[in-house]
């Protein structure tokens, strides 16, 4: 074996603090690209997303300025700013420089938060050329400076407040964002819009200094009306959304739904704010609890004999818009892209919150109820319909390679009443 190939104690190498981060950034915010860029803004936002949830903000300030760089404002607690107990430096400074520090994993600070990657704003510091902290907490001003993951100066009090909250500002480091550096507005708005339809409670507010744009975002009927939103542009069959919410075993279970007249489903799920995109157990639970709903309605005595049907969960899902919201205290995320949730007691508990509010829904809502169960057998009945196309055109590709060309398939199935033609000429036979 040659020298460059040695692997011994010297080769052992120790990163320490957020240089871990900077070596290999794709492993805490999933690439350095675009989406890798705005994942930056979106850890800082969930901090305040996670602050509303625990009942102490409603109000979110996103801003891009002219320079690229981002700060995001909330009225929530403000970061902690008394020296930490052990670590010997603020609690800000630790949390702002140090990986996984934050009150995220005691459940007596937040009993649920967001974050896909969960790593925090030491990240989006420790990928910043440079990143500031002001802090509004005890009656002061706090305001720290870090560069490249190190802070620049010590804390201090620059002023005084009666409010309380947190400003973090950032700008992304060209050595590590070596594609793009560009923050593009429409994504931000998309997610910020996306995060209010969640969070009822809470007024997001977006500006670009750079262009000028402005948007405000506060959904006071929450995941009703991102429904009503995705339906804008197409005919609802039923009224108004169906919203289905309850909880078990700390498992927090919000659901939106309307059917329209297509043929699609459209179905959107979230765990902490987290858009899972290849769903999971939520949605397993779900679409267990619908299909079994409209099957046991479409047995019940007052249903019409022409709307009896075996349905299958394509055909109660034909044409849905729906709307998944769960909270998990501490979720599971398998999949490529860590987008699917997959704690195994979720499907139980959504299955049983939704079977049980869906059951009370269609009984109290007769004329609804039979709205979204004609739409369902229609749609079992053009399935049974194809099926019988397909299978009869397999059938005729199959028994014509056995037919002389000039013999026709005889489509009577009793043997006894079957006969046979026989005519002169090719023109004949279309009478025959």
């Amino acid at each position: 074996m040659t020298d460059t190939q040695d692997y011994g104690a010297e080769q052992i190498k120790v990163l320490d603090g957020l240089e871990a981060v900077r070596k290999r950034p794709s492993m805490y915010i999933g690439n350095t690209a675009e989406s890798g860029l705005h994942h930056l803004i979106w850890e800082v936002v969930d901090n305040s997303i996670d602050e509303a949830l625990a009942g102490h903000c409603n109000r979110i300030r996103v801003t891009i300025k002219k320079d690229n760089s981002i700060s995001v404002e909330d009225n929530g607690r403000g970061i902690p700013v008394d020296m930490h107990p052990t670590e010997n430096m603020s609690a800000l400074e630790l949390v702002m420089t140090t990986l996984h520090a934050g009150g995220k994993f005691d459940h007596s600070s937040y009993k649920v938060s967001g974050g896909l990657h969960g790593v925090g704003v030491s990240v989006v510091n420790a990928l910043s050329v440079e990143a500031s902290a002001e802090i509004k907490r005890n009656g002061n001003i706090y305001f720290q400076k870090y560069k490249r993951g190190e802070k620049v100066g010590e804390l201090e009090i620059i002023g005084t407040s009666e409010h309380t909250g947190t400003v973090i500002t950032f700008q992304p480091d060209p050595e590590i964002f070596t594609e793009i550096t560009i923050y593009n507005y429409e994504t931000v708005r998309t997610r910020l819009q996306e995060l209010a339809f969640l969070n009822k409670d809470v007024r997001i507010y977006l500006k670009d200094e750079r262009t000028g744009a402005e948007d405000k975002f506060h959904a006071s009927g929450g995941i009703e009306s991102y429904v009503e939103h995705l339906n804008s542009k197409r005919t609802p069959i039923n009224t108004k959304p169906i919203l289905i919410s309850g909880e078990k075993d700390n498992v927090q279970v919000e659901i939106a739904f309307q059917y329209f007249d297509g043929y699609t489903e459209r179905l959107y799920s979230f765990v902490n704010n987290i858009n899972t995109k290849e769903g999971g157990t939520h949605v397993a639970g779900f679409r267990a609890s619908l299909t079994k709903c409209i099957n046991r309605y479409a047995t019940d005595d007052i249903i019409p004999k022409n709307l009896k049907e075996k349905m299958g969960g394509d055909d109660v899902r034909e044409g849905l818009t729906c709307v998944i919201s769960v909270r998990v205290p501490d979720p599971q995320f398998e999949g490529q892209t860590k987008t699917k949730l997959g704690n195994s007691e979720v499907k139980s508990i959504v299955e049983s919150i939704g079977t049980d509010k869906l059951t009370i829904f269609l009984e109290q809502n007769p004329q609804e109820a039979k709205k979204i169960l004609t739409k369902a057998v229609e749609a079992a009945r053009a399935r049974e319909a194809a099926k019988r196309a397909r299978d009869l055109s397999r059938k005729k590709g199959s028994t014509s390679m056995l037919m002389a060309g000039k013999l026709a398939e005889c489509q009577e199935k009793d043997p006894a009443k079957r006969e046979i033609f026989i005519v002169e000429g090719d023109s004949a036979g279309g009478s025959a």
